[in-house]
């Protein structure tokens, strides 16, 4: 039942957000994204389907939409880094380097796609996931399950160089 409600509603939901992301200034496919977890959030609470499933998936686009502009107006970009005290002395400067080089070297001993996936994550030039998907030839919809595997094996490789060492005795 609830493959079928997805696959009739796929193609509204895509069209949807595609005339509504351009004015909330969204990707629609997190606007889909968005409005999935709405629909599953829906059916986990209530237990079955929208009566009128159509009506409620452009009335959720729409939600979705006003939310995303709501919180594009309220979002200021910091004039500095926040958390950035000013402290660019060489042993400073040293330590950031040695930290990006061990992260670096960290992504390349992953496996699979991971490293390409990273790097393109970490690149200076900010890729959209839809430039990232083009880049590595997969499918848009796969980069967040993608990234979150790997992040998960780059926390696994680091955990034994970032651990606290215990005090043994």
């Amino acid at each position: 039942m609830t493959h079928d409600l997805l696959a009739a509603l796929r193609p509204l939901l895509t069209a949807e957000a595609s005339a509504e992301a351009h004015a909330t200034g969204t990707e629609p496919a997190d606007l889909e994204q968005a409005v999935w977890l709405r629909l599953l959030e829906h059916l986990a609470t209530d237990g079955r389907p929208p009566l009128d499933p159509h009506r409620w998936l452009r009335g959720a686009v729409r939600a979705e939409s006003r939310r995303a502009r709501r919180t594009t107006r309220r979002e200021r970009p910091y004039a500095t880094d926040p958390a950035d005290d000013g402290d660019h002395g060489p042993e400073h400067l040293a330590l950031t380097a040695a930290r990006h080089r061990a992260l670096r070297d960290a992504v390349r001993r992953l496996p699979g796609r991971c490293p390409r996936l990273l790097q393109a994550l970490l690149s200076p030039r900010d890729l959209t996931y839809r430039e990232i998907a083009g880049e590595l030839g997969i499918s848009q919809g796969s980069l967040g399950p993608e990234r979150s595997r790997c992040l998960g094996c780059l926390r696994r490789l680091l955990a034994p160089e970032v651990a606290p060492r215990e005090v043994r005795g």
